[in-house]
């Protein structure tokens, strides 16, 4: 047993997920933020989150926290969070071999007594099927005789300033009773709006799947509702804003669903779902129309080209946004690449205009040279594909110079729905 007084903990994984956790329990307990980047371990160490996500001022607060990419540094640790990327390959199947590394790590130094509690989104059985066996077979222990597991779900929404760690219902779960008790008690400790013990580790594993999974099918709706309402000539967000004056009306906004959450685990879901015996059939289904929506997108923005009479081959083309969501600098996954990819050896040329990402990481990443402002009157198409509010101050006038006067200008998310009489 674990006495309060000599908790360490060790956080495996210090992205959107890890790094809030290491600087809240960094406020409490002794914590060794661990990642295996060094430029990453570098940035924090000097106070900065390049994700931008936790200010400078936050990392003063949290006084009992260090960090390091020296797996040595976790070996006084008694409790091990593990908060990597659970990604998908291109085949749509898990791929984990981040969270299989992390495990091996942590085997390598794993004590008697210890706990080991996964944040990583999985699909239920995933901890005591693939991880458990892992964590015992390089350690030589046994599980639940002498270390424990325990499983609590992130549910960080990136770059949110409203709903935070420290106000989100956290969902907790142990391998015994006694694990499951110290887990939630721990989480206790950071997390002051309460938590949820979950009956099991894999009742936790999948109310966490089925979170995201709700939220794919809904927008995939509402998606397919906006195909609906552009062939009938009708505006999708008047239809939503109006249906959405009854109390009891869910009001999800279509788009494009990328990043490393929403777009992917539906995928875990339906594999543990196949591998029991049950072919999914809407989940699937969710999931192949907002895959698809980056192609609907353009061939819509290619009509709006031949309305026109802009000869693609001759068109210059500024995309507004590269991130997966707005207002936040993480681009992975992000569905705007769909739509680039679709123009890149089709128009004359194409420029990107997002100054919330990290243009060195876009770069290195995907070869695209980010653009620091646009041209004034150059381009013949302007799409605006991401809702950051720096786009809204920019403001409709200033977007509209930077455009041809016979132009396209494409609004995806209604940005400027109440000037969308100057959009064209």
């Amino acid at each position: 047993m674990i006495n309060n007084n000599m908790i360490r903990i060790g956080i495996i994984g210090l992205g959107y997920v890890g790094l809030p956790l290491a600087i809240e329990f960094g406020k409490k307990f002794n914590v060794v933020g661990f990642d295996k980047n060094p430029v990453r371990i570098f940035d924090l160490k000097s106070s900065l989150d390049k994700n931008k996500d936790i200010k400078k001022k936050q990392f003063k607060q949290s006084k009992k926290l260090n960090f390091s990419n020296n797996l040595i540094d976790l070996k006084k640790c008694n409790i091990y969070i593990i908060a990597v990327p659970t990604p998908i390959t291109s085949r749509k199947k898990p791929k984990l071999k981040y969270i299989k590394e992390a495990c091996l790590d942590v085997s390598s130094i794993l004590k008697k007594d210890d706990i080991v509690i996964f944040e990583s989104t999985v699909y239920p059985g995933l901890t005591e099927e693939f991880c458990v066996p892992i964590l015992q077979r390089k350690s030589g222990l046994a599980y639940n005789k002498d270390f424990f597991c325990g499983y609590s779900p992130e549910r960080i929404n990136p770059n949110d300033k409203i709903h935070r760690l420290k106000n989100i219902v956290k969902i907790t779960s142990g391998s015994n009773n006694y694990t499951a008790n110290f887990v939630d008690n721990l989480y206790k400790k950071i997390v002051t709006v309460g938590t949820f013990k979950a009956s099991s580790i894999k009742v936790a594993e999948a109310a966490k799947v089925i979170e995201n999974t709700q939220r794919d099918l809904n927008i995939a709706f509402v998606n397919e509702l906006s195909i609906i309402f552009d062939k009938l000539q009708l505006n999708t967000y008047e239809i939503l804003k109006a249906a959405n004056t009854k109390w009891n009306f869910i009001n999800y906004q279509p788009g494009l669903v990328g990043g490393h959450c929403i777009g992917v685990d539906p995928y875990y879901l339906t594999c543990k779902s196949k591998q029991v015996g049950y072919n999914p059939k809407i989940i699937l289904a969710g999931r192949k129309l907002n895959d698809s929506m980056g192609v609907y997108i353009s061939n819509k923005i290619l009509n709006k080209m031949k309305m026109k009479n802009i000869k693609v081959n001759q068109s210059k083309i500024l995309f507004m946004g590269i991130s997966f969501k707005e207002n936040c600098s993480d681009f992975r996954n992000s569905k705007v690449f769909d739509i680039i990819a679709y123009f890149k050896n089709k128009c004359h040329s194409l420029e990107v205009y997002d100054p919330i990402v990290d243009s060195k990481e876009v770069y290195k990443k995907s070869k695209i040279k980010l653009i620091k402002y646009p041209k004034k009157n150059y381009y013949d198409v302007i799409l605006i594909l991401v809702r950051h509010k720096f786009y809204k101050k920019l403001g409709v006038n200033k977007i509209i110079n930077f455009a041809k006067k016979n132009s396209v200008i494409f609004d995806l998310k209604n940005l400027f729905i109440k000037e969308n009489n100057y959009i064209r």
